[in-house]
């Protein structure tokens, strides 16, 4: 069963990888490699509190694979709202991971820190990432025209109102 964890330090090749996968920068904010200190000083500072970080990232792990993570940032708690950004390890890709890990980030961020708006701005060029976030019930709020040198990008939403 897919479930999402905290970071340990344990996860720093699978980082180190990830984040120098230089396929991936052109979709993300990352435009340089990074280094092992780079990477362990982050797992050693970050404390796992969106609230205290302003951001969080959670491995998602299935049977002891490690495959991939999945990122909300640009958290704004009055708002109660957050981006997300995900990585799936390209031998992980087609197999329905970034569906249930989305879905697993969802429950997690509407039914316990109780956001209102999670968020994606997605390159128009990433089928895979526009499919993902159509079929799980996002909306296009945006166009983002000529938003990287290599694509337009679109903002997908979800929006769950407030119960209080």
């Amino acid at each position: 069963m897919l479930r999402l964890r905290k970071i340990e330090p344990a996860d720093l090749p699978y980082l180190y990888r990830w984040e120098n996968d230089a396929s991936a920068w052109a979709d993300g904010a990352n435009h340089n490699p990074l280094s092992q200190q780079d990477l362990r000083a982050y797992i050693e500072s970050t404390t796992g509190d969106i609230y205290r970080d302003g951001q969080l990232r959670l491995i998602i792990e299935e049977d002891g694979a490690t495959m991939g993570c999945i990122d909300l940032f640009d958290f704004d708690p009055r708002n109660r709202r957050a981006a997300i950004g995900m990585y799936v390890a390209p031998e992980f890709r087609g197999k329905g991971v970034g569906k249930e890990a989305l879905r697993l980030l969802e429950q997690y961020a509407f039914g316990f820190l109780h956001l209102r708006v999670l968020y994606a701005v997605i390159a128009t060029k990433n089928i895979a990432c526009t499919a993902l976030y159509r079929n799980a019930g996002y909306t296009e709020s945006s166009v983002l025209p000529g938003w990287t040198l290599e694509s337009d990008a679109v903002i997908f939403t979800s929006f769950r109102p407030s119960r209080d």
